[in-house]
């Protein structure tokens, strides 16, 4: 497979390229070698994948737990698999049951039990495991146990987001959360052991029972009892019914290759979209850093969030399909209302009708993994089940309240979703497993990353690297990097830019792995984002 990588291209970074025919990059280094050590005692990338996975509910639990929520796609040697891991609203959760607890609105709660949803990844896990891996499930569940039981020395960025969430009444008064997560009343310090010992007995009996302990069993029991004990709705019998789902993939061609993401109730159709739209525009003949280029893709955003924020929703209740949302017709009159001289505001066009991690594994048989799983807005809920370690996610808020609309809350359904895993593919064949954390900069930074590889030759890492924008409520956040002659000239074009220099979510943290030919003899070249704590390794 050829690659026209420019690998001289660079920016200010701590990270170099990576190459190896068995490769994991993630945003911790103890979550990489967890991959690594399954790859060499046999195990394939989903092995791989699923251990490092595991890892990172103990080493980064600023950004996920054993609560939390997951999607994948994988390329099993063959061909495409897209998986749903996404949790759904307990049976309990009707409009009424929200009117009656918090009163009329639109907004559905920010943390707290009201806001957890089913928790679906261990369910992707198992999953993931029985369809694709090689190892006893167990197995790989055991190097996160031993760290979580013995402890781990927390890094810098991880210290910098546990700090934070330690200033938050929101989190730290939620049941459990000052128990399991302010050791000694205060968080973590740089360098300071962090132990788990609850998370290690669930990784435990998780991998023993193959999850069946967390839906059906003894942990799913204590859930269960923590939530009637503190107010929640999610009972036994929600757990017991909660199943992920094999969904495959929606796609957008774009300069010689596909990208893939996980169809809703996820927001990846929006790179998609930006995507469909750029395509119309020659951005490789604009400078990559410069106004023009920097310019149209932040407009093509735009118009992704308007319909995406309009129409995505739990899949049986869009009123849309994705097909119908990536429409090539339809995405070219979209492409038309950018005016290159200024920025616009736009509303949702009319299509035709009818806190997170992210990881990816490769190995020398072609196997290739996109994983991501969150607890979102960092700590998720703040909602701890202290016995087993259970930090549990708060995706219910992205659900709405308001009457009529494809998203409002109700029993079953899965509410509108931020995490999302990626794959690039040319001509039928596997590419690129990547993936980008952080909210809703997550699509914004497929785009811009997946350009700067595309149309102007970077290689992962310079892409990675790279000064990024974030478009977020009419406002245009940059990081310090971009440079001054840009910022200044998307000011004149009437984009409102405003410097922020939070990196860890606010600019997404990506992880990387780019296949070079035949991965038992040219491999791959993985990049890590030095915006967070982690690595790419391999051998």
């Amino acid at each position: 497979m050829t690659h026209r990588f420019d690998w001289t291209a660079g920016y200010a970074s701590q990270r170099s390229p990576i190459f190896a025919r068995n490769i994991v990059s993630t945003s911790h280094p103890l979550a990489a070698q967890a991959g690594l050590r399954m790859l060499q005692a046999g195990g394939n990338a989903v092995d791989a994948a699923i251990a490092t996975a595991a890892m990172m509910t103990i080493v980064e639990p600023c950004s996920n737990g054993l609560g939390s929520d997951a999607f994948c796609i994988l390329w099993d040697g063959k061909q495409l698999h897209g998986l749903n891991a996404s949790g759904c609203a307990p049976r309990a959760w009707t409009p009424e049951y929200f009117d009656r607890k918090y009163g009329p609105g639109d907004a559905m709660p920010k943390r707290g039990w009201d806001t957890v949803t089913v928790p679906g990844m261990v369910s992707g896990w198992v999953s993931l495991s029985e369809r694709f891996g090689k190892l006893p499930f167990a197995d790989l569940m055991e190097p996160a146990a031993e760290i979580a039981e013995r402890g781990f020395m927390v890094p810098v960025v991880v210290n910098h987001k546990w700090a934070a969430a330690a200033s938050l009444p929101e989190l730290t008064e939620q049941p459990g959360f000052a128990q399991v997560f302010l050791p000694h009343g205060h968080e973590p310090a740089v360098g300071e052991r962090f132990c788990f010992p609850a998370a290690a007995r669930a990784l435990r009996l998780i991998g023993r029972t193959k999850g069946e302990a967390f839906y059906r069993g003894e942990i799913a029991a204590a859930i269960a009892a923590f939530a009637r004990a503190h107010g929640g709705a999610m009972t036994e019998g929600d757990l017991a019914d909660y199943r992920c789902d094999w969904v495959g993939t929606v796609s957008q061609d774009y300069r010689g290759h596909t990208l893939h993401e996980i169809p809703p109730n996820g927001q990846g159709i929006a790179a998609l979209i930006a995507l469909g739209i750029l395509q119309h525009f020659d951005l490789a003949a604009l400078p990559v850093d410069g106004v023009e280029s920097q310019h149209l893709q932040i407009e093509a955003m735009k118009l992704a969030f308007a319909d995406v924020y309009r129409y995505v929703a739990d899949a049986g209740s869009m009123l849309l399909t994705p097909q119908q949302m990536l429409d090539p017709a339809y995405l070219r009159e979209r492409a038309r209302l950018i005016d290159p001289g200024r920025a616009q505001d736009f509303g949702p066009g009319h299509a035709p009708q009818g806190g997170t991690i992210y990881l990816t594994a490769a190995d020398e048989s072609g196997m290739m993994v996109s994983l991501i799983q969150s607890n979102y807005m960092g700590f998720g809920s703040g909602v701890v089940v202290p016995e087993w370690g259970i930090s549990l996610q708060n995706r219910g808020h992205g659900f709405t309240r308001q009457a009529g609309r494809e998203n409002q809350v109700g029993p079953g359904k899965r509410p509108f979703h931020t995490i999302i895993p990626a794959f690039l593919t040319k001509d039928g064949l596997p590419q690129m497993s990547f993936g980008i954390m952080g909210g809703d900069m997550q699509p914004q930074a497929h785009l811009q990353t997946l350009v700067r590889m595309l149309d102007y030759r970077q290689h992962p890492q310079a892409a990675c690297d790279a000064p990024r924008w974030r478009y977020h409520g009419g406002i245009v956040n940059n990081e310090a990097g971009m440079p001054a002659a840009t910022v200044e000239g998307l000011r004149a074009l009437g984009h409102v830019v405003q410097p922020f220099a939070d990196s860890y979510q606010d600019y997404g943290a990506g992880q990387f792995i780019w296949r070079l030919g035949d991965p038992a003899v040219e491999g791959y070249v993985a990049a890590s984002d030095p915006r967070r704590d982690g690595q790419a390794a391999g051998y």
